[in-house]
Protein backbone atom coordinates (compact mmCIF):
# COMPACT_ATOMS: atom_id res chain seq x y z
CA UNK A 1 0.00 0.00 0.00
CA UNK A 2 2.77 2.54 0.72
CA UNK A 3 4.87 1.79 -2.11
CA UNK A 4 1.51 3.04 -4.47
CA UNK A 5 1.24 6.34 -2.11
CA UNK A 6 4.96 6.88 -2.92
CA UNK A 7 4.67 6.21 -6.66
CA UNK A 8 1.63 8.77 -6.51
CA UNK A 9 2.93 11.81 -4.74
CA UNK A 10 5.66 12.65 -7.34
CA UNK A 11 3.11 12.69 -9.91
CA UNK A 12 0.41 15.21 -7.71
CA UNK A 13 3.43 17.19 -7.20
CA UNK A 14 4.00 17.91 -10.53
CA UNK A 15 -0.02 18.41 -11.61
CA UNK A 16 -0.75 20.32 -8.75
CA UNK A 17 1.81 22.75 -8.58
CA UNK A 18 2.28 23.33 -12.35
CA UNK A 19 0.45 26.06 -12.16
CA UNK A 20 -0.11 27.31 -8.55
CA UNK A 21 -3.41 29.48 -9.42
CA UNK A 22 -5.05 26.98 -11.48
CA UNK A 23 -4.18 24.31 -8.81
CA UNK A 24 -5.89 26.61 -5.93
CA UNK A 25 -8.23 25.55 -3.79
CA UNK A 26 -12.12 25.97 -5.46
CA UNK A 27 -13.26 27.03 -1.94
CA UNK A 28 -10.66 30.10 -2.06
CA UNK A 29 -10.45 30.41 -5.68
CA UNK A 30 -12.69 32.79 -6.65
CA UNK A 31 -13.13 35.64 -3.86
CA UNK A 32 -16.68 36.46 -2.88
CA UNK A 33 -17.98 34.13 -5.20
CA UNK A 34 -19.96 30.65 -4.72
CA UNK A 35 -17.83 28.56 -4.24
CA UNK A 36 -17.47 25.44 -7.15
CA UNK A 37 -19.04 22.61 -5.51
CA UNK A 38 -17.77 19.98 -8.37
CA UNK A 39 -14.31 21.42 -8.33
CA UNK A 40 -14.27 21.37 -4.27
CA UNK A 41 -15.83 17.70 -4.22
CA UNK A 42 -13.08 16.79 -6.63
CA UNK A 43 -10.66 16.96 -4.27
CA UNK A 44 -11.81 14.38 -2.13
CA UNK A 45 -12.43 10.41 -2.68
CA UNK A 46 -14.51 8.30 -0.62
CA UNK A 47 -17.32 9.20 2.37
CA UNK A 48 -15.63 12.37 3.24
CA UNK A 49 -16.52 13.40 -0.64
CA UNK A 50 -20.07 12.33 0.53
CA UNK A 51 -19.99 13.83 3.92
CA UNK A 52 -18.50 17.18 2.95
CA UNK A 53 -21.10 17.39 0.34
CA UNK A 54 -24.24 16.90 2.26
CA UNK A 55 -22.67 19.25 4.73
CA UNK A 56 -22.59 21.66 2.52
CA UNK A 57 -25.88 21.43 1.75
CA UNK A 58 -27.23 21.71 5.06
CA UNK A 59 -25.42 24.71 5.52
CA UNK A 60 -25.63 27.23 2.05
CA UNK A 61 -27.92 29.34 1.13
CA UNK A 62 -27.60 29.21 -2.19
CA UNK A 63 -30.85 26.82 -3.66
CA UNK A 64 -28.86 26.00 -6.36
CA UNK A 65 -25.93 25.09 -4.58
CA UNK A 66 -27.83 23.33 -2.16
CA UNK A 67 -29.00 20.69 -4.68
CA UNK A 68 -26.12 20.77 -7.15
CA UNK A 69 -24.17 19.21 -3.35
CA UNK A 70 -27.06 17.06 -2.82
CA UNK A 71 -27.24 15.37 -6.10
CA UNK A 72 -23.36 14.68 -6.16
CA UNK A 73 -23.72 13.08 -3.16
CA UNK A 74 -26.76 11.16 -4.23
CA UNK A 75 -24.33 10.22 -7.31
CA UNK A 76 -21.65 9.33 -5.18
CA UNK A 77 -23.54 7.02 -2.50
CA UNK A 78 -24.56 5.05 -4.98
CA UNK A 79 -21.28 4.00 -6.26
CA UNK A 80 -20.77 2.29 -2.79
CA UNK A 81 -23.19 0.39 -0.07
CA UNK A 82 -23.94 2.68 2.52
CA UNK A 83 -28.07 2.81 2.53
CA UNK A 84 -28.17 4.86 5.20
CA UNK A 85 -26.94 7.71 3.79
CA UNK A 86 -29.02 6.70 0.62
CA UNK A 87 -31.95 7.49 2.54
CA UNK A 88 -30.33 10.56 4.12
CA UNK A 89 -29.70 11.86 0.95
CA UNK A 90 -32.78 11.14 -0.69
CA UNK A 91 -34.55 12.66 2.16
CA UNK A 92 -32.82 15.92 2.14
CA UNK A 93 -33.49 16.68 -1.97
CA UNK A 94 -37.11 15.57 -1.07
CA UNK A 95 -38.18 15.41 -4.91
CA UNK A 96 -36.94 18.30 -5.89
CA UNK A 97 -34.83 17.01 -8.32
CA UNK A 98 -37.40 14.49 -10.08
CA UNK A 99 -38.19 10.86 -9.53
CA UNK A 100 -34.34 9.68 -10.74
CA UNK A 101 -33.11 11.06 -7.20
CA UNK A 102 -35.70 9.52 -4.77
CA UNK A 103 -35.08 6.33 -2.44
CA UNK A 104 -34.09 3.75 -5.02
CA UNK A 105 -35.92 0.62 -3.09
CA UNK A 106 -34.17 -1.87 -5.47
CA UNK A 107 -30.76 -0.95 -4.97
CA UNK A 108 -31.38 -0.39 -1.35
CA UNK A 109 -32.43 -4.06 -1.56
CA UNK A 110 -29.98 -5.36 -3.45
CA UNK A 111 -27.18 -3.85 -1.35
CA UNK A 112 -28.54 -5.44 1.70
CA UNK A 113 -29.05 -8.41 0.64
CA UNK A 114 -25.08 -9.14 -0.38
CA UNK A 115 -24.11 -7.36 2.63
CA UNK A 116 -25.97 -10.65 4.74
CA UNK A 117 -24.31 -12.79 2.52
CA UNK A 118 -20.92 -10.75 2.47
CA UNK A 119 -21.37 -10.82 6.31
CA UNK A 120 -21.65 -14.75 6.90
CA UNK A 121 -18.79 -14.97 4.84
CA UNK A 122 -16.57 -12.73 6.62
CA UNK A 123 -17.97 -14.42 9.85
CA UNK A 124 -18.05 -18.28 9.00
CA UNK A 125 -13.82 -17.39 7.53
CA UNK A 126 -13.25 -15.28 10.73
CA UNK A 127 -13.63 -18.59 12.91
CA UNK A 128 -12.19 -20.80 10.90
CA UNK A 129 -8.85 -18.46 11.30
CA UNK A 130 -9.39 -18.74 15.11
CA UNK A 131 -9.87 -22.15 14.63
CA UNK A 132 -6.82 -22.81 13.38
CA UNK A 133 -4.99 -20.13 15.49
CA UNK A 134 -3.69 -18.46 12.36
CA UNK A 135 -2.14 -14.99 13.54
CA UNK A 136 -1.87 -13.09 10.13
CA UNK A 137 -5.38 -14.72 8.88
CA UNK A 138 -6.97 -13.51 12.28
CA UNK A 139 -5.58 -10.10 11.59
CA UNK A 140 -6.64 -10.11 8.03
CA UNK A 141 -9.75 -11.23 9.21
CA UNK A 142 -10.87 -8.32 11.36
CA UNK A 143 -9.38 -6.03 9.06
CA UNK A 144 -12.06 -7.33 6.43
CA UNK A 145 -14.61 -7.10 8.69
CA UNK A 146 -13.43 -3.55 9.35
CA UNK A 147 -13.59 -2.43 6.11
CA UNK A 148 -17.23 -3.92 5.24
CA UNK A 149 -18.69 -2.37 8.60
CA UNK A 150 -16.78 0.62 7.55
CA UNK A 151 -18.39 0.60 3.74
CA UNK A 152 -21.92 0.39 5.34
CA UNK A 153 -21.64 3.20 7.44
CA UNK A 154 -21.17 1.42 10.50
CA UNK A 155 -18.89 3.28 11.81
CA UNK A 156 -18.39 1.97 16.19
CA UNK A 157 -18.19 -1.46 14.59
CA UNK A 158 -15.37 -0.51 11.63
CA UNK A 159 -13.76 1.07 14.77
CA UNK A 160 -13.76 -2.42 17.00
CA UNK A 161 -12.79 -4.69 14.62
CA UNK A 162 -9.48 -2.64 13.50
CA UNK A 163 -8.83 -1.97 17.47
CA UNK A 164 -8.87 -5.89 17.70
CA UNK A 165 -6.51 -6.70 14.83
CA UNK A 166 -3.80 -4.55 17.49
CA UNK A 167 -3.32 -8.43 19.12
CA UNK A 168 -2.60 -10.04 16.19
CA UNK A 169 0.39 -7.83 14.51
CA UNK A 170 3.68 -9.30 14.50
CA UNK A 171 5.34 -6.59 12.44
CA UNK A 172 5.95 -2.41 13.28
CA UNK A 173 4.21 -1.81 9.27
CA UNK A 174 0.91 -3.80 10.60
CA UNK A 175 0.59 -1.54 13.67
CA UNK A 176 1.02 1.41 11.49
CA UNK A 177 -1.59 -0.17 9.27
CA UNK A 178 -3.86 -0.75 12.32
CA UNK A 179 -3.38 2.87 13.51
CA UNK A 180 -4.24 4.33 9.84
CA UNK A 181 -7.72 2.37 10.13
CA UNK A 182 -8.76 3.22 13.19
CA UNK A 183 -7.53 7.31 12.78
CA UNK A 184 -9.71 7.18 9.51
CA UNK A 185 -12.52 5.82 11.21
CA UNK A 186 -11.89 8.33 14.69
CA UNK A 187 -12.16 11.25 12.61
CA UNK A 188 -14.96 10.41 11.12
CA UNK A 189 -16.73 9.77 14.38
CA UNK A 190 -15.01 13.32 15.87
CA UNK A 191 -13.40 10.82 18.96
CA UNK A 192 -10.32 12.57 18.35
CA UNK A 193 -8.55 11.79 21.99
CA UNK A 194 -8.52 8.27 19.78
CA UNK A 195 -6.81 10.43 16.98
CA UNK A 196 -3.87 11.84 19.12
CA UNK A 197 -3.40 8.36 20.80
CA UNK A 198 -2.86 6.23 17.87
CA UNK A 199 -1.03 9.05 16.11
CA UNK A 200 1.11 8.60 18.96
CA UNK A 201 0.84 4.74 18.47
CA UNK A 202 1.89 5.00 14.83
CA UNK A 203 4.54 7.34 15.38
CA UNK A 204 6.26 5.30 17.98
CA UNK A 205 6.86 2.22 16.17
CA UNK A 206 10.53 0.79 16.23
CA UNK A 207 11.14 1.15 12.02
CA UNK A 208 11.13 4.33 10.10
CA UNK A 209 7.79 5.34 8.96
CA UNK A 210 7.52 6.26 4.67
CA UNK A 211 7.15 9.80 4.44
CA UNK A 212 3.79 9.70 3.13
CA UNK A 213 3.05 8.15 5.78
CA UNK A 214 4.56 10.60 8.31
CA UNK A 215 2.79 13.31 6.36
CA UNK A 216 -0.41 11.55 7.08
CA UNK A 217 0.30 11.35 10.47
CA UNK A 218 0.82 14.92 11.10
CA UNK A 219 -2.55 16.01 9.20
CA UNK A 220 -4.22 13.69 11.57
CA UNK A 221 -2.88 15.42 14.44
CA UNK A 222 -3.62 18.36 12.95
CA UNK A 223 -6.89 17.97 12.41
CA UNK A 224 -7.21 16.78 16.39
CA UNK A 225 -5.84 19.97 17.86
CA UNK A 226 -7.94 22.02 15.18
CA UNK A 227 -11.31 20.40 16.76
CA UNK A 228 -9.87 20.84 20.58
CA UNK A 229 -9.13 24.70 19.66
CA UNK A 230 -5.26 24.46 19.96
CA UNK A 231 -4.54 26.51 17.05
CA UNK A 232 -0.79 26.97 17.83
CA UNK A 233 -0.46 22.96 17.94
CA UNK A 234 -2.38 22.65 15.29
CA UNK A 235 -0.36 24.99 13.08
CA UNK A 236 3.12 23.19 13.69
CA UNK A 237 1.67 19.95 12.55
CA UNK A 238 0.10 21.58 9.49
CA UNK A 239 3.55 23.46 8.84
CA UNK A 240 5.81 19.84 9.77
CA UNK A 241 3.50 18.25 7.23
CA UNK A 242 5.88 17.31 4.13
CA UNK A 243 4.14 17.65 0.66
CA UNK A 244 4.67 14.07 -0.30
CA UNK A 245 1.20 13.67 1.34
CA UNK A 246 0.33 14.90 -2.34
CA UNK A 247 -3.30 13.06 -3.03
CA UNK A 248 -2.84 10.45 -1.38
CA UNK A 249 -4.51 11.10 1.85
CA UNK A 250 -8.02 12.15 -0.34
CA UNK A 251 -10.17 10.63 2.10
CA UNK A 252 -9.41 12.17 4.87
CA UNK A 253 -8.20 16.11 3.88
CA UNK A 254 -6.97 17.55 0.59
CA UNK A 255 -3.09 19.39 0.07
CA UNK A 256 -5.04 22.19 -0.36
CA UNK A 257 -6.51 22.46 3.01
CA UNK A 258 -3.29 22.17 4.60
CA UNK A 259 -2.55 25.46 3.42
CA UNK A 260 -5.82 27.07 4.69
CA UNK A 261 -5.94 25.14 7.65
CA UNK A 262 -2.49 26.12 8.75
CA UNK A 263 -2.45 29.20 7.50
CA UNK A 264 -4.88 30.50 9.35
CA UNK A 265 -3.94 28.57 12.90
CA UNK A 266 -0.67 30.55 12.19
CA UNK A 267 -1.73 34.06 11.68
CA UNK A 268 -3.95 33.26 14.46
CA UNK A 269 -1.53 32.04 17.10
CA UNK A 270 2.28 32.15 15.80
CA UNK A 271 4.35 36.01 16.80
CA UNK A 272 5.72 38.05 14.29
CA UNK A 273 9.26 36.16 14.12
CA UNK A 274 7.50 32.55 14.27
CA UNK A 275 4.91 33.98 11.15
CA UNK A 276 8.08 34.74 9.04
CA UNK A 277 10.46 32.00 10.13
CA UNK A 278 7.67 29.38 9.93
CA UNK A 279 5.49 30.11 7.36
CA UNK A 280 6.70 33.30 5.20
CA UNK A 281 10.00 31.76 4.93
CA UNK A 282 9.37 28.19 5.21
CA UNK A 283 10.02 26.43 1.39
CA UNK A 284 8.35 23.48 2.61
CA UNK A 285 4.94 24.64 3.82
CA UNK A 286 4.84 27.35 1.11
CA UNK A 287 4.27 24.60 -1.54
CA UNK A 288 0.91 24.33 0.12
CA UNK A 289 0.02 27.87 0.34
CA UNK A 290 0.52 27.75 -3.80
CA UNK A 291 -2.54 25.88 -3.64
CA UNK A 292 -4.55 28.74 -1.74
CA UNK A 293 -3.23 31.88 -2.91
CA UNK A 294 -5.89 33.88 -1.61
CA UNK A 295 -4.40 32.71 2.44
CA UNK A 296 -0.84 33.41 1.10
CA UNK A 297 -1.42 36.96 0.17
CA UNK A 298 -3.29 37.90 3.41
CA UNK A 299 -0.66 36.19 5.91
CA UNK A 300 2.13 38.15 4.01
CA UNK A 301 -0.45 41.14 4.07
CA UNK A 302 -0.27 40.54 7.60
CA UNK A 303 3.35 40.73 7.76
CA UNK A 304 3.50 43.94 6.15
CA UNK A 305 0.96 45.26 8.36
CA UNK A 306 -1.29 46.20 5.16
CA UNK A 307 -3.81 45.49 7.61
CA UNK A 308 -7.07 46.53 5.63
CA UNK A 309 -6.14 44.16 2.65
CA UNK A 310 -5.43 41.34 4.58
CA UNK A 311 -8.31 41.59 6.75
CA UNK A 312 -10.47 42.38 3.42
CA UNK A 313 -9.53 39.30 2.18
CA UNK A 314 -10.83 37.28 5.39
CA UNK A 315 -13.85 38.86 4.76
CA UNK A 316 -14.37 37.74 1.26
CA UNK A 317 -13.21 33.83 2.40
CA UNK A 318 -15.70 33.63 5.17
CA UNK A 319 -19.22 32.29 3.26
CA UNK A 320 -16.63 28.85 1.76
CA UNK A 321 -14.71 28.98 5.10
CA UNK A 322 -18.05 28.13 6.95
CA UNK A 323 -19.02 25.28 4.70
CA UNK A 324 -15.54 23.01 5.42
CA UNK A 325 -16.91 20.78 7.74
CA UNK A 326 -13.75 20.91 10.28
CA UNK A 327 -13.36 24.80 9.97
CA UNK A 328 -17.13 25.89 10.18
CA UNK A 329 -16.54 25.87 14.10
CA UNK A 330 -13.54 27.59 14.17
CA UNK A 331 -13.85 30.54 11.71
CA UNK A 332 -15.25 33.07 14.37
CA UNK A 333 -12.61 32.23 17.12
CA UNK A 334 -9.67 32.27 14.60
CA UNK A 335 -11.01 35.70 12.81
CA UNK A 336 -11.14 37.36 15.98
CA UNK A 337 -7.82 36.26 16.97
CA UNK A 338 -6.19 37.38 14.16
CA UNK A 339 -8.12 41.04 13.77
CA UNK A 340 -7.00 41.24 17.79
CA UNK A 341 -3.30 40.75 16.69
CA UNK A 342 -3.66 43.17 14.06
CA UNK A 343 -4.94 45.82 16.18
CA UNK A 344 -2.24 45.08 19.01
CA UNK A 345 0.45 45.35 16.49
CA UNK A 346 -0.57 48.71 14.82
CA UNK A 347 -0.44 49.80 18.40
CA UNK A 348 2.91 48.85 19.61
CA UNK A 349 5.62 51.14 17.52
CA UNK A 350 3.45 54.22 18.72
CA UNK A 351 3.68 56.26 21.90
CA UNK A 352 0.06 58.17 21.04
CA UNK A 353 -2.45 56.94 18.17
CA UNK A 354 -5.36 58.43 16.19
CA UNK A 355 -8.44 56.40 16.04
CA UNK A 356 -9.84 58.54 13.27
CA UNK A 357 -6.58 56.82 11.33
CA UNK A 358 -6.47 53.74 12.94
CA UNK A 359 -10.23 53.74 11.99
CA UNK A 360 -9.45 54.39 8.56
CA UNK A 361 -6.88 51.42 8.32
CA UNK A 362 -8.82 48.94 9.78
CA UNK A 363 -11.95 50.07 7.40
CA UNK A 364 -14.46 50.45 10.78
CA UNK A 365 -16.01 53.10 12.81
CA UNK A 366 -14.08 54.65 15.27
CA UNK A 367 -17.02 53.76 17.81
CA UNK A 368 -16.44 50.06 16.78
CA UNK A 369 -12.67 50.76 17.16
CA UNK A 370 -13.01 52.17 20.69
CA UNK A 371 -14.69 48.99 22.12
CA UNK A 372 -12.13 46.45 20.36
CA UNK A 373 -9.70 48.56 22.32
CA UNK A 374 -11.51 48.55 25.76
CA UNK A 375 -11.72 44.98 25.64
CA UNK A 376 -7.95 44.41 24.54
CA UNK A 377 -6.79 47.08 27.60
CA UNK A 378 -9.04 45.35 29.89
CA UNK A 379 -7.94 41.83 29.16
CA UNK A 380 -4.47 43.41 29.40
CA UNK A 381 -3.67 42.50 25.87
CA UNK A 382 -2.81 46.48 25.10
CA UNK A 383 -0.95 48.65 27.58
CA UNK A 384 -2.63 51.77 26.60
CA UNK A 385 -5.35 54.25 27.80
CA UNK A 386 -8.25 55.83 25.34
CA UNK A 387 -8.83 59.85 25.57
CA UNK A 388 -12.33 59.39 24.30
CA UNK A 389 -13.05 63.36 23.76
CA UNK A 390 -9.76 63.76 21.56
CA UNK A 391 -9.78 59.95 19.68
CA UNK A 392 -6.41 59.42 20.83
CA UNK A 393 -4.94 56.16 22.11
CA UNK A 394 -2.23 56.67 24.58
CA UNK A 395 0.42 53.67 25.04
CA UNK A 396 1.52 52.80 28.59
CA UNK A 397 5.39 52.91 27.69
CA UNK A 398 7.68 51.93 31.56
CA UNK A 399 9.53 54.93 32.08
CA UNK A 400 13.05 53.53 30.76
CA UNK A 401 15.09 56.12 32.68
CA UNK A 402 13.67 55.34 36.16
CA UNK A 403 13.64 51.52 35.39
CA UNK A 404 17.78 52.02 34.66
CA UNK A 405 18.41 54.07 37.57
CA UNK A 406 16.23 51.29 39.91
CA UNK A 407 18.75 48.76 38.34
CA UNK A 408 21.55 50.60 38.99
CA UNK A 409 20.98 50.97 42.64
CA UNK A 410 20.09 47.03 43.18
CA UNK A 411 23.36 46.32 41.10
CA UNK A 412 25.35 48.66 43.59
CA UNK A 413 23.51 47.43 46.76
CA UNK A 414 24.25 43.57 46.05
CA UNK A 415 27.51 45.03 45.09
CA UNK A 416 28.35 46.78 48.60
CA UNK A 417 26.91 43.73 50.43
CA UNK A 418 29.38 40.85 48.62
CA UNK A 419 32.24 43.10 49.73
CA UNK A 420 31.30 43.68 53.31
CA UNK A 421 30.80 40.24 53.49
CA UNK A 422 34.60 39.46 51.90
CA UNK A 423 35.92 42.27 54.03
CA UNK A 424 34.44 40.22 57.27
CA UNK A 425 35.61 36.83 56.47
CA UNK A 426 39.02 38.26 55.15
CA UNK A 427 39.44 40.10 58.59
CA UNK A 428 37.79 36.85 60.88
CA UNK A 429 40.91 34.36 59.08
CA UNK A 430 42.98 37.69 59.63
CA UNK A 431 42.16 37.05 63.67
CA UNK A 432 42.07 33.07 63.97
CA UNK A 433 38.51 33.89 64.73
CA UNK A 434 36.61 30.37 64.35
CA UNK A 435 32.86 29.37 66.17
CA UNK A 436 33.06 26.17 66.97
CA UNK A 437 29.06 24.98 67.62
CA UNK A 438 28.55 22.92 70.61
CA UNK A 439 27.32 19.34 70.78
CA UNK A 440 24.40 18.28 73.24
CA UNK A 441 23.87 14.83 74.32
Amino acid sequence: MEGDDEVGASAMIDESMSNGVESASPATAAMGEPMDVEAYAAMYTGRTKILRLLFIADKCDNEAMNLEALRMAYDEIKKGEDTSLHREAASKIRGRLGPKYNVDTAWVDSVEKRAILRKEKLENELNGYRTNLIKESIRMGYNDYGEFYYTHGLLSDAFKSYVRTRDYCTTSKHIVQMCMHVLLVSIELGQYSHVANYVSKAENTPDPLPAITQAKLKCASGLAFLETKKYKLAARKFIETGYELGNNYSEVIAPQDVGLYGGLCALASFDRTELKTKVIDNVGFRNFLELVPEVRELINDFYASRYASCLEYLEKLKANLLLDIHLHEHVEALYTEIRHKAIIQYTVPFISVDLHNMADAFKTSVGGLEKELEALITNGQIQARIDSHNKILYARHADQRKATFQRVLQTGGEFEREVKSMLLRANLVKHEVTAKSGRKF
